[in-house]
Order: C-alpha cells, then sequence, then structure tokens
C-alpha cells in the first residue's frame, strides 16, 4: 500500500510536467482541424489587394470565387496576407494553393503569429527565420507539418518569393486546435499569494510549471522563504530569467550556500515563454523555451522548507499591504502550476488558499505599441514628418540592438540653419548639433548600450538650449547652451539615410542602425507607424513594422570549451582567450596530445600543456615532459610524493592518504593513460615490525584505491589477483615463507618496491596503512608520481588495396559542429577518404585531383564545397595532414601547411547536419571511387578511430601501413638513418656526431692539458668508405681518395694540435692552430717530400668564442669552411694520394711522433679547450671515446669531460659547463631523513654497529675509487652510462674489436 501511494504522488507531483511538455509539443494527435474555411469575411484582412475581385477574403483554400483568391496591388517583398481565427489557437500546420487558374503563385514564404493582430512573433525553426517552401503551379496544394505548434489568434503568410511569370496570388488553410489556458494579468501593483495548509511546507521534489509575457526586463514571478533560511525566487532581470535558491540548514545563511542560475534572453518581448523548474533532492532541471540547464543546488539539506505561503508577482513586505520588496512582475501569467495545484484557476474560483494582493484580472491586456526592425546597415530609414518652424523640437523613443555603432536619427533644421544628428558611437550615445555654421556641440552619455535591452532616448530644444537623457537617469543627463536657435525642420530620419541623401538633408555620420526601435515620439506627439506601414504617412526602406526581429546569437552559447560569446546584429564572435582553444567557435585545441608528439617537434624536458583528446570536451592538463633519447615520458605528480611516515593506526582506524594529481580531474588523467603506451607508478612501504599484506593470510593490513574507487591488495612488481609484491613473485623475499619482505614482521627496517604497471587500475588515488599500532612497529611509505609513455593513436593506420574495399564505423556525430583530422600518403589520383549520408545531407572528404583535397557537405540546403588546390602533387606516396571543421560560423579545411581555406556559414537557414547513415572510411556509400593507399591517426571530434583493429576483420584492408621512413627519414639529422618500424620509426645515430633523437644533440668535450682521443682502424682503411658496404671488402689503393670533416671547437690556447690523420704509407693530415690563431690544415700525401699547407687568416680562432669547421676533399680538390666566411678551394698536386688511414687524433699525439716541424710545435701543446661532433667520414671518434670507451679501437689519455660547449669573452676552461648523466637517484634527501628519523628509535648499539659499518665501507668505495681512477684512464666525471656498438656499425669493426662488455643494440627510438 505504501508503494502504490508512493506511486501515486510521484504521477500527481509530474502531471503538470506531463501536461507541460504535451502542451508545447509540435504536433497533438487530435489537433489538426481545418480552422479557417468557416471564419468570416470580416477575419480577412490584408497589407494591399489589386482590386475588389482579389480581395484576401477570396483566400480560402479552393476557393474559386472573386478572381480565385488574394493578390496584392504590388508584388513586392512588403505584402501580407493575415487571418484572424477569433480565439487563441494551437496551429500545427498550414497549405497554400496560387491564385486559381493563373500564373499567380508564391514560391516561399515565411509566417507570423500575434495574440493581437500586433506586435507581431516570426516563426523561427532551428534558431532561424524558417523559410516554407510554396507552390510550382496555382492549383496543387502543399501543405507543411510545423516543427512546434503554435498559440496564437491571428497569422500572417508573408509572401517572400513568386512566380516571376506572373505575381503574388494565395489560398490558404490553418490545422489546429482551440487552445484553453487560465490567464492572470499583472499590473506591477499586484500578486496572488497561495497559502499552505500548515504553518511551513518541507519538500524534496518541487515542479513548477507556467507561461508568461511582459514587455519590462525587470520583476518577480514567484517568491517563497523559510524562517531557517531556505528561499526560491524567480525574477527577470534585464530581459533574463534568474533562479535563486537555497535548501537552507544550520549553514544555510552563509552566502556560498546560495545558488544563482540565469537562462534566457530578450524575454521582455510581449511574447509567451515557457518555464519549468524540476527539483528532485539538490539536482534541479530549470528550462526556458527550449533551452535548459542542470545544476546541483549547494548547501547540506535535501528538503525546500517553506513558511506559510508562496507569492506570484511579487515579494509583498508582511504587514505591510501593497508594498513589495523587489519591483513586480508586470504582465501575463498563463497556465500557472505548483505541485500540480493550478494556482489561477484557485484564484478565478476564489478559494481560499489563494490571497489577492491589488487587482489581478483573468484577461491578458496587450499594450498598444508598435515596433519596427531596420534590417540593413545601408538600406534601412524610416521617414516621418514633424512640424516645421516651431521655436524648438523634442523627440524621443525606444531603442534595442547589439551592435556598437550606428545612425539613430538625423533631422535638417528649417531653413538649411542646421542639422541635428543622434548616434552610437562604441556603445556610447552622441548627439552632434551643428547652427547657422556655428561650431558643432557633441554631447555623449551612456556606455554599452548595444546590451540588446530597451533604452529610452529622450532629447529637447529650444531657442539656444539643447539637452538629452538616457533611460530618465538624472545622472545620464547631458545639456548644453548653444550660439544660434534652434527651429525645427520637416523630415526626421530614423535609423539612416535613403540613397539620395544630399537631396534630402540627411547626414549618414556613421554607418546605418540595425536593430529594433518603438515609441517614437516627435514634438510630443506619438506616431502611429501602423500609418506608415500602409503608406499614408512618412515613407522607409527595409523596414519590418509591427515586429521586433531581434535574435540572441549568444543564446544557446555556440562558443565551446567557456568560450565567451559577443555578438553583433548579424553575427557572433568567440572570445577564446584563456580557454587553451583556438577557431572560430573555440574548437580546437592549441596544444599537442601528448609528450611524443612535443618531442617530435624538437622540444627538451620541461613543463607542457597536453590535450589527450584534441577538440573534445576534456581540458588540457599541465604535465612534466621528461623527453629522453628513446622516450618521451609523461609525469604528473600529486600531492604527497614524499617518503611519508605513519605509526599507531590498527584496522579499525587505518592511516588513510587522498592523492590529488595536481588538480587534474579523474577525467584527465584517464584519457592521458587510455591514450598511453605504458604507464607506471612506483611503490615503496618501508617497514619495522609493520606487516603489508600479511601474506599468506587474505586479510591484507595494506591497500590502496585506484581507478573507478576499486581497492587492490598487490603491490608494485606484482601483478593483479594475487596478494603479492615483486618479491613474492620473482620468489626472493627475504623470508621465503612470505609473499612480501615486509610480512617476515622483522625487528629491522627493511623494504618492498616495485612499479604498478596494470593501466586499468592506475592512478593511486588512496592508500590505508593499519599495523603500525605495536610496540616498536612503524612503518613509511612512498607513492611515485604517475609517468607513462607512447602514444597509441599516433600510427594507427590501415591501408586500402582496392577502390573497393572500405572500413566502416558508427554515424559521426555532426549536428553542430564536427572536425576530421588524419593523414594519407597514396599513389593514386583521386578517392574518397571518408563519407557519411543523412536523409537530406551528407558530409564527404576525398582527393579529387592529384593535387586537390575536397571537403564537401550538405545540411539540407545544397551542397557546399571547400577545396584545397595544393602547389605540389599529393600522390608522391609521403604522408600528408589534412584537418577539415565545421562549425555554425564557417567550413574550413587546411592540408599540410597550406593556407587554409574557409567558407562562411550563411546569417540564416539550416546549420543542422543530420546524418544517419554508417560513416564508410576509404570508400563510399554512394558509390564513388573509393581509397587507395594508406589512412593514419584518424580522429574524429577529437576521438581517434581504431583503424587498426577494425581492419584485421575486413577483407581488402590490412592494419598498418609501411614506409614510414620515405615521409619522415629527413627528420634524422647529420648522417642519421632513419629505421623502419611497424609502428613508427627511429632514428640510429651510431653513424653521426650526433645524439638525441633525432640526431641533432651535440657531443662535446673539455680537452685539459695533456688530453688525446684516438681511434684505431683495425685494418688499412681507405677514405673512400661507403657507409653501405662492409669494411673488409673495401681497401681498394686505386679508388679516388675523399674526405667529409666537420668540427667545432673553443680555445683561448695556441698554437694547437685539432686533429691528426696519419696512414700506413707516412702521409698525414692534421689541423692547427698557429701561434697568430689562424687555422692550418696541413696534407703530406704519400707521393709528396713537404706538406700541402692551407692557411686561414681570416680571424684569430683561439679567441674564446665556439668555431665550426667544414672539409671537403675530392681527389685534388680541397675545399673548407670556417664559420660564416666563404668556403675556400686550394688544389692539391695532380698525384695526390691520402688512403691506408692508420688512426684519428684528436689533442696531443703520443710520443711526439709527428715529423712535420709545425705539427710538433703545436703538439708541444696539444689542445686545450672544448672539441663538439667531431666527424670524419662515417666514423664519430670523439662521440666513441665518450660512449664506448672500453673497446679496443678507442684510446683516451688524460682527463676527458663531456661538457657543452659555451662561448663567452670571458672563457675559463674551468667553467665550462659539465654535462652530468640523469640516473635516477631512488632516495632523495627528504627520503634518507625519514628513514633515518625512523631508524634513531633503534638502540644505541645498532646504531653504532651500522656507523662502524658505514664507515668500513666509504673507506672501501675511496680505495677503490682511487684504484679504479688510475688504472681506468679516467676521462669522464659525468657518469655516462656506457653504451655498446649499435647494430649497423661495420660486422669488420665489431669482429675486429676485442670488446669487454657484450655488444647490445642501442638506437634512438621516437614518435612523432
Amino acid at each position: 500500500m505504501d508503494s502504490f501511494l508512493c506511486r501515486f504522488y510521484k504521477v500527481l507531483v509530474l502531471l503538470p510536467v506531463i501536461i507541460w511538455k504535451l502542451g508545447s509539443a509540435a504536433i497533438n494527435y487530435n489537433c489538426e482541424d481545418p480552422l479557417v474555411a468557416s471564419l468570416p469575411i470580416a477575419a480577412f484582412d490584408s497589407s494591399s489587394e489589386l482590386s475588389g475581385m482579389h480581395s484576401p477574403k477570396f483566400a480560402k483554400l479552393n476557393s474559386r470565387d472573386g478572381a480565385g483568391g488574394w493578390s496584392p496591388l504590388v508584388s513586392n517583398k512588403y505584402q501580407w496576407l493575415q487571418i484572424d481565427l477569433r480565439e487563441r489557437a494551437e496551429i500545427t500546420a498550414v497549405a497554400t494553393q496560387g491564385k486559381f487558374g493563373s500564373s499567380d503563385w508564391v514560391t516561399s514564404y515565411g509566417l507570423l503569429f500575434s495574440d493581437t493582430g500586433r506586435n507581431w512573433m516570426q516563426y523561427h525553426q532551428e534558431d532561424s527565420f524558417w523559410v516554407f517552401t510554396g507552390n510550382t503551379n496555382a492549383d496543387s496544394t502543399v501543405h507543411s507539418k510545423l516543427q512546434h505548434s503554435v498559440k496564437a489568434r491571428f497569422i500572417r503568410f508573408v509572401p517572400l518569393q513568386w512566380n516571376p511569370d506572373g505575381g503574388i496570388g494565395m489560398r490558404v488553410e490553418v490545422y489546429g486546435c482551440t487552445y484553453k489556458s487560465d490567464v492572470a494579468d499583472f499590473d506591477g501593483r499586484t500578486s496572488l499569494m497561495y497559502r499552505f495548509n500548515q504553518k511551513s511546507m518541507s519538500t524534496v521534489k518541487d515542479v513548477i510549471s507556467l507561461k508568461f509575457k511582459s514587455m519590462q526586463s525587470e520583476g518577480v514571478l514567484l517568491h517563497g522563504e523559510g524562517q531557517r533560511g531556505d528561499y526560491i525566487t524567480l525574477e527577470l532581470q534585464k530581459g533574463r530569467l534568474s533562479l535563486h535558491m537555497n535548501l537552507g540548514d544550520a549553514k544555510g545563511r552563509f552566502s556560498n550556500s546560495h545558488t544563482t542560475v540565469i537562462l534566457g534572453s530578450l524575454l521582455d518581448d510581449q511574447h509567451w515563454h515557457s518555464v519549468l523548474i524540476e527539483r528532485f533532492n539538490k539536482q534541479v532541471n530549470f528550462t526556458v523555451d527550449k533551452h535548459i540547464q542542470h545544476f546541483r543546488t549547494k548547501g547540506d539539506s535535501d528538503y525546500l522548507d517553506i513558511d506559510y505561503e508562496l507569492s506570484f508577482g511579487g515579494i509583498p513586505v508582511p504587514g505591510k499591504p501593497g508594498t513589495f520588496l523587489k519591483r513586480n512582475f508586470q504582465g501575463c501569467i498563463e497556465n500557472l502550476y505548483y505541485n500540480g495545484v493550478n494556482i489561477i484557476d484557485l484564484a478565478k474560483r476564489r478559494k481560499p488558499q489563494i490571497y489577492t494582493v491589488g487587482n489581478v484580472t483573468f484577461s491578458c491586456s496587450e499594450l498598444q505599441d508598435t515596433a519596427i526592425t531596420f534590417t540593413s546597415v545601408s538600406d534601412s530609414y524610416l521617414l516621418l514628418p514633424g512640424t516645421p518652424s516651431l521655436d524648438g523640437l523634442s523627440v524621443s523613443f525606444q531603442f534595442r540592438t547589439w551592435n556598437k555603432d550606428g545612425l539613430l536619427l538625423s533631422a535638417a533644421l528649417f531653413g538649411k540653419s542646421g542639422v541635428l544628428l543622434l548616434y552610437l558611437d562604441r556603445g556610447i550615445l552622441k548627439l552632434n548639433l551643428q547652427v547657422n555654421g556655428e561650431s558643432e556641440t557633441v554631447l555623449t552619455t551612456g556606455s554599452d548600450l548595444n546590451d540588446g535591452l530597451w533604452h529610452t532616448v529622450s532629447m529637447s530644444a529650444r531657442r539656444h538650449r539643447i539637452a538629452f537623457t538616457v533611460d530618465n537617469d538624472a545622472t545620464l543627463a547631458e545639456s548644453a547652451t548653444i550660439q544660434g536657435q534652434i527651429v525645427s525642420g520637416n523630415n526626421y530620419y530614423f535609423g539612416g539615410c535613403p540613397p539620395s541623401a544630399a537631396d534630402s538633408r540627411c547626414v549618414p555620420v556613421v554607418s546605418g542602425y540595425q536593430g529594433c526601435m518603438r515609441s517614437i515620439f516627435i514634438d510630443n506627439m506619438p506616431k502611429d507607424l501602423k500609418l506608415v506601414q500602409r503608406g499614408s504617412h512618412g515613407n522607409f526602406s527595409e523596414l519590418q513594422i509591427d515586429v521586433c526581429g531581434m535574435k540572441d546569437r549568444c543564446l544557446p552559447n555556440y562558443c565551446e570549451h567557456s568560450g565567451v560569446c559577443f555578438q553583433s546584429w548579424t553575427t557572433f564572435y568567440c572570445d577564446c582567450s584563456n580557454t587553451g582553444y583556438t577557431g572560430a567557435t573555440c574548437h580546437n585545441s592549441v596544444y599537442e596530445e601528448s609528450c611524443e608528439v612535443y618531442r617530435h617537434k624538437g622540444n627538451t624536458s620541461g613543463f607542457f600543456y597536453i590535450d589527450s583528446d584534441g577538440s573534445g570536451p576534456i581540458k588540457a592538463m599541465l604535465v612534466y615532459c621528461n623527453i629522453t633519447e628513446d622516450k618521451a615520458w609523461t609525469v604528473i605528480q600529486h600531492n604527497n610524493t614524499e617518503v611519508t611516515q605513519v605509526q599507531g593506526f590498527d584496522m579499525e582506524t587505518p592511516y588513510s592518504m587522498s592523492f590529488n594529481y595536481s588538480g587534474n580531474t579523474m577525467e584527465q588523467l584517464y584519457s592521458l593513460i587510455n591514450s598511453a603506451e605504458h604507464c607506471q607508478q612506483e611503490t615503496t612501504y618501508y617497514c619495522k615490525k609493520s606487516r603489508l599484506f600479511n601474506s599468506p593470510s587474505v586479510m591484507p593490513f595494506t591497500w590502496w584505491v585506484g581507478r573507478n574507487n576499486e581497492r587492490h591488495a598487490y603491490w608494485g612488481g606484482s601483478i593483479p589477483g594475487i596478494q603479492q609484491c615483486a618479491c613474492g613473485l620473482e620468489e626472493n623475499c627475504l623470508d621465503i615463507r612470505f609473499f612480501c619482505n615486509c610480512d617476515a614482521d622483522k625487528e629491522e627496517w627493511t623494504n618492498d618496491t616495485g612499479l604498478l604497471s596494470y593501466k586499468e587500475h592506475l592512478p593511486v588515488t588512496q592508500i590505508f596503512i593499519s599495523d603500525t599500532y605495536r610496540e616498536n612497529s612503524e612503518a613509511a611509505y612512498k607513492i611515485g608520481p604517475l609517468q607513462c609513455y607512447g602514444d597509441r593513436n599516433f600510427w594507427n593506420a590501415a591501408s586500402f588495396s582496392s577502390d573497393s574495399s572500405y572500413l566502416h564505423f558508427p554515424t559521426l556525430q555532426a549536428e553542430l559542429s564536427n572536425d576530421i583530422s588524419f593523414f594519407f600518403k597514396t599513389t593514386y589520383f583521386s578517392g574518397v577518404f571518408l563519407e557519411n549520408l543523412g536523409v537530406k545531407g551528407f558530409v564527404r572528404l576525398e582527393l579529387k585531383s592529384p593535387s586537390e583535397v575536397a571537403f564537401s557537405f550538405d545540411m539540407g540546403n545544397g551542397a557546399r564545397e571547400v577545396m584545397v588546390k595544393s602547389p605540389s602533387l599529393l600522390n608522391d606516396n609521403q604522408w600528408h595532414y589534412v584537418k577539415a571543421e565545421r562549425n555554425i560560423k564557417e567550413a574550413v579545411l587546411q592540408v599540410d601547411r597550406l593556407p587554409r581555406r574557409t567558407s562562411e556559414a550563411p546569417t540564416n537557414g539550416h546549420f543542422r547536419l543530420q546524418l544517419n547513415s554508417q560513416l564508410f572510411v576509404g570508400g563510399a556509400a554512394s558509390r564513388q571511387k573509393g581509397f587507395i593507399g594508406c589512412i593514419r591517426f584518424l580522429q574524429l571530434n577529437g576521438v581517434t578511430l581504431d583503424l587498426d583493429e577494425r581492419a584485421r576483420m575486413t577483407p581488402g584492408v590490412r592494419p598498418g601501413c609501411p614506409g614510414h621512413c620515405s615521409s619522415y627519414g629527413n627528420l634524422c639529422h647529420n648522417g642519421g638513418k632513419c629505421i623502419e618500424k611497424h609502428n613508427g620509426y627511429s632514428c640510429d645515430c651510431s653513424s653521426s656526431a650526433y645524439d638525441g633523437p633525432f640526431c641533432r644533440t651535440e657531443v662535446a668535450a673539455l680537452f685539459k692539458p695533456g688530453t688525446s682521443v684516438t681511434y684505431h682502424f683495425q685494418e688499412p682503411y681507405p677514405v673512400t668508405k661507403n657507409s653501405s658496404i662492409q669494411a673488409s671488402s673495401i681497401y681498394m689503393d686505386s679508388a679516388p681518395s675523399r674526405e667529409h670533416i666537420t668540427f667545432s671547437f673553443m680555445t683561448m690556447h695556441s698554437p694547437s694540435l685539432l686533429m691528426h690523420v696519419s696512414s700506413h704509407h707516412q702521409a698525414y693530415m692534421g689541423v692547427l692552430l698557429c701561434q697568430n690563431g689562424s687555422l692550418q690544415i696541413r696534407y703530406k700525401l704519400k707521393t709528396s717530400k713537404v706538406p700541402e699547407v692551407l692557411t686561414i687568416n681570416l680571424s684569430n680562432f683561439s679567441n674564446g668564442q665556439l668555431h665550426q669547421v667544414k672539409i671537403n676533399r675530392e681527389g685534388r680538390h680541397l675545399y673548407v669552411q670556417v664559420d660564416h666566411f666563404p668556403e675556400t678551394k686550394y688544389n692539391l698536386p695532380a698525384d695526390a694520394d691520402f688512403s691506408a688511414i692508420k688512426s684519428i687524433t684528436l689533442g696531443k699525439l703520443a710520443g711526439n711522433t709527428a715529423s712535420d716541424p709545425e705539427v710538433l710545435k703545436a703538439n708541444s701543446y696539444g689542445f686545450i679547450g672544448c672539441l663538439s661532433s667531431v666527424q670524419y667520414n662515417q666514423i664519430a671518434p670523439l662521440k666513441m671515446a665518450l660512449r664506448y670507451s672500453s673497446t679496443a679501437i678507442i684510446g683516451v689519455q688524460g682527463h676527458l669531460i663531456e661538457s657543452h660547449c659555451t662561448s663567452s669573452p670571458g672563457f675559463d676552461i674551468n667553467t665550462i659547463k659539465t654535462t652530468h648523466s640523469s640516473s635516477d637517484h631512488s632516495r632523495t634527501a627528504d627520503e634518507r631523513k625519514v628513514i633515518t628519523s625512523a631508524m634513531q628509535s633503534d638502540s644505541a648499539i645498532i646504531g653504532g654497529v651500522i656507523a662502524v659499518v658505514i664507515f668500513i665501507i666509504v673507506c672501501i668505495v675511496a680505495i677503490m675509487t682511487r684504484f679504479f681512477y688510475h688504472h681506468k684512464a679516467p676521462h669522464r666525471t659525468n657518469q655516462v652510462k656506457e653504451k655498446e656498438f649499435p647494430e649497423n656499425l661495420d660486422n669488420s669493426l665489431k669482429s675486429r674489436t676485442e670488446l669487454q662488455n657484450p655488444i647490445i643494440e642501442s638506437k634512438t627510438e621516437y614518435f612523432i
């Protein structure tokens, strides 16, 4: 029974919602009756009639009376046919015919509606004035159903286009049914009070619905409050509805418990607007017309407690009848329901629950005021006559607009004595007056008057004084005294000037006005604009009379990602500042999707914003990108990454800590993790008599919470589903009976450390620890930052082998906006990349020709196309990037880095793209030729489609796409080689003097006195070596000799020996600095008795600056370039031969083996300074000395320190920046401090023993370090990790080199 009552109450509460929604439905089942056929002749009216036989009374559907229908006197856009339905009706459809048996019919038309025959409302559909399709002949009937029904008494048909070989002719019918409602009229001094049957009403659910119309922008519609601070208020504020609500409790009176939501716009237009408020607990749905906002109230209570009564129309002051706290509502309210109670019906029947304040009537009074709309800045104007020769003049009117600038009024004074101008300038009202050739008088007032609200302007002038004010606000009043006398003229031009402005004496000081006007008074006399419409008073052009066709283009707000909307009369603009997005609607992210992309663009480690879903709804997040040679790690810190000590907690009251990841939401973190290849978090548990999981028991003492608030009881290094640590999985725990080191419950400190790497469980959001309550029980933990690498989406690709193959995906969601981006490569001339069809529309991206990409779409009003033409061919089997976007403002297409092509959307008309078929990728549903080639990284609205997975199950399509190096090989610099991979590529820098992901990181070293690096060739090495030929097969003395040498150096010492290359034939080549700082290159060839010398003395190269040297020799031709100086050419003897290379030495030669006196002189000092990126043909001796020093082919003497060469006037060898390794120090200073602090609780004896042991270890380490220093020829201080030969070094060099460590592969891999 209780369940039945609960359901009955729920239905009762929701009954007004059902009624409200049915009332707003487009078509009711029994609401299709013809409404015109039975109307009397007096119900028909028109703008004009051609003759009595063409009267509007003959405009009934299928009528053959008179001339067979209505025709106006002149066929133009100012004509209309009006029908009075005699009472308000719900209109659901219309039908039209042309004039019987004639060539007069209308091909398109619009509809206007009104309750009074004035203040017409345009019929809108898809947020624009809807154009209905009319007839193609005189006698066929065209029916048109309204997408949403309209409640009105009057309807107007406005012809827009007609038969060009005839004229306007119409016969019509209107379908619908009678509309009944309960209406109350509030005059601004009245209200209705609904009093409860008890002192207080406490509700957990409320439903309030009503319709209202008003000409006032301010006024309270309903209000209720309770003594505990609860309240609900609905009021008009600046033409918008504000809902204020507070569910009060003990804290309810604090301001942060109050909730205010604002919705709607231009609601003071004297048209009906629907309101629905639905509340359940704290959840509220607030609907105004078709706009809805969901929100949650603040505070802790779920109940709304209202004392005594609810008031509608105002907030009366208790004990003071007729006094109100705020401005009352002035207008009409219809069908007012509160939780199923019809308030107006109770008031009409004078029920005791209703108390009336003031005079509330139950019919809706209408204000007889005519508004006009100026639609064009160039052609709209209104001419009204005035009374000439008056001693002064006065003008007042109301206006509303979105435009900052516009001419409001231009009036010539009597007898060409002057001119008066009133206009908007950047939202400020300005009055400009010139009389009898005197200097101009300029008055300004107001600001931001283009805010869309109605503003009243009053201006008066008499004799020598003029004054004007805005909104009857004394603070905005301005006045001035002038020299000449002001005498009124004949004509007043509002909104603009006619084309013959000079003849009319209208001065177009600024552009024309676009907006609405009403309540025009000239010389204190109101102007009847209905007479203007009928041509009997004044004149006009491009006006809509008795209509304010103003539209709020920022409602709804089409600016995405919190962009701020601004508007003019014709369009809107989005301010994307501080949003992280760009574009016409703030749709496109300005950030990259991952650290991998930043790495590909050449960025080094640092903080970056990444937007993992691109244009999707998830905001960008700030992360640290740790960019290494082979990976780009994304690192996100949380609020507690340090070692934290725990003590004194048990299972009943466990210790807990929640982790916040730099303020990022879980949605952001999940998106990042899902798109990464791998993610991990390091976890460490330090323990002394504190068990971690209590293994093998099933009840863990410690657990952590991950994604989706799931609880987990496995530790880093283990796998999900088993309650173990890393040592348990590897079977090497301290006590083999347990699965964690800490579970052994030892009295000494130990730990369990490992990586959590199961992505579906990350990140760690909470940790709970309980086993620290026993005597001498202590624990500490450390949860590392979230770290991820890789981008699963970027290389996701599919290969299409025929023009009939395709992949299909769910329908593209592209109603208001969509973006499509991808990479493609092909050798074919054309093909469709993707296509999606709808009932009337479609969207398609295709390669139209080898150099043209087209983006075409149809939203139901005709196909449109945006095309980019490339100056180079796009079917070159290289990757090309395509990005297409369509939104409510424009369509944009970009290909590679070519200029974007843009097509602006029409101001009015269709803008919703309705699709219903599957999305075809690589083919077309319309039987157009499909695409042959590869498509990669296809994203739709920020979501990557899994082409690879779909291709695995689709015949004719292969997953992946080979050949990445053909497009990206040029990203491997300085001799680096592109290595093809299944998903991406890598740069092999083994033959380059550079390092890094793209072989662009210089490898430099600091040489101290006596330092040298020697590279020994294991067999005679000809300089003709080709990198693609094995060294064991290339020794040919007959081959023409050549060498390519590049390096950079910096020193302040001369003479110096930079490089010496010796051969087995007693020949050599040396590069040295002379005493005067000049650079000298000396060749002693096999057939020469004396060396060939080339000296470059363009500068003092021992000046502490960094200098770059390039040496190229082809046979006897030698080319040398230093820094930016021109290249120098030198010819060696014709029989020049330099082959069978023995060794390359950088710095000091050992044993003074050189025979050349100049070389000996330079060698006495060796080289002191910095050498960088040394390359000799395919050999990088300096890099090998730093990376592979343990190999037999490399010899290092003295101190060799890896560094970065810096250039400065005060260069000092000791100030060169030394590069240290970025090895992971597993324990920070803080961590050691915490553990040390914890260990202080141990006995003094144990501490002493540990101290002695540590001292002994330190001594042993010191002795070993000294021994290592003297016997291993130390050459670095930066602890660079030793690397072995890369895979593609010459096999001969590998086989002839005795390595003391195993050879391993060392390559640099990256993704774009």
